[in-house]
């Protein structure tokens, strides 16, 4: 990989770059050429400074290409330019080779759930202190245990006696909820998604786990369940309010998250006609609701 560094002024900057596209450039990306000077350009508007400009007065654009002959021949091309004028070729530069991979994987470490219980991906091994792992790593589905909502449905389920419990994982995503839920005794977990993608993420973590579940579509949830848990967002949790509450078992538990602290209230009224929510847990503006089914008379 070859970089082609540019110098230009604010006003040549949306020609360059559609220029840096046309001639095939892996991407193209813009910075102010003062950055960490004196001259430095704030973009951002704040208070008592004037208002924000589209761009800086001098920008350094660097356009990424496969091979440094590309790199050097785009440089040439452009220079022939008529709108080129006023700007200047700084370099063609090679970038470093990247062990890619082990990179990316540096981003994503084990993730605590409890003191005892920790999401852990792959290449990572687990925390002397753990003592109830999920092994799942970043993938096409919702849910790796890095979000608040998720992190409070997880704690929830490490929290409370599961055992033997029939479950429902509406929304599953990932089936990080799900994985938990086996993890934490109980017997028969539903996990269903409007996401093909996410029903097949949930049935080959479950089976990295080397735990039971049913992953499917959502005519899989069938009855009723000791626990519904729904991390999904606030709109759709109102809209599912009569068919969620419709699966809580008499005595039961219904766990909802995804739902934004300004938001408790709309829940809240959602849900009166059929069961009472209340805040279990609050991390980062994001809350957990839970209710409780009452036994019939």
């Amino acid at each position: 990989m070859f970089e082609l560094h540019l110098l230009c002024p604010e006003d040549r900057v949306d020609v360059l770059s559609e220029a840096l596209e046309a001639l095939d450039a892996l991407s193209v990306s813009v910075e102010d050429a003062d950055a960490e000077t004196e001259h430095e350009q704030a973009l951002f508007g704040e208070p008592g400074m004037p208002p924000p400009k589209d761009g800086w007065q001098r920008s350094k654009v660097v356009a990424l290409f496969a091979k440094e002959e590309e790199a050097r021949q785009a440089a040439l091309l452009l220079a022939a330019q008529d709108f080129f004028e006023a700007c200047k070729v700084i370099s063609v530069e090679a970038v470093p080779e990247q062990d890619w991979v082990r990179l990316t994987q540096s981003q994503f470490a084990p993730v605590e759930i409890t003191p005892e219980f920790w999401i852990v991906p792959t290449w990572h091994e687990p925390p002397s202190q753990a003592r109830e792992i999920i092994r799942l790593d970043p993938g096409l589905a919702f849910g790796t245990g890095t979000h608040p909502t998720t992190r409070m449905c997880l704690r929830w389920i490490a929290t409370h006696d599961l055992k033997g419990q029939r479950v429902l994982d509406y929304g599953c995503g990932s089936g990080i909820l799900a994985i938990g839920a086996a993890k934490f005794g109980a017997e028969q977990i539903d996990a269903v998604d409007i996401d093909v993608a996410a029903v097949t993420s949930t049935a080959l973590n479950a089976q990295a786990n080397e735990v039971s579940l049913n992953a499917g579509l959502p005519e899989l949830a069938q009855g009723t369940y000791q626990t519904v848990l729904a991390n999904i967002l606030a709109t759709p949790l109102k809209v599912l309010a009569p068919l969620l509450c419709s699966h809580v078992h008499a005595g039961g538990s219904l766990v909802l998250a995804g739902i934004l602290e300004r938001q408790e209230e709309e829940l809240i009224q959602a849900y009166a006609p059929h069961i009472k929510l209340s805040v279990a847990d609050r991390e980062d503006g994001w809350i957990l609701m839970t209710a409780q089914r009452g036994h019939a008379a």
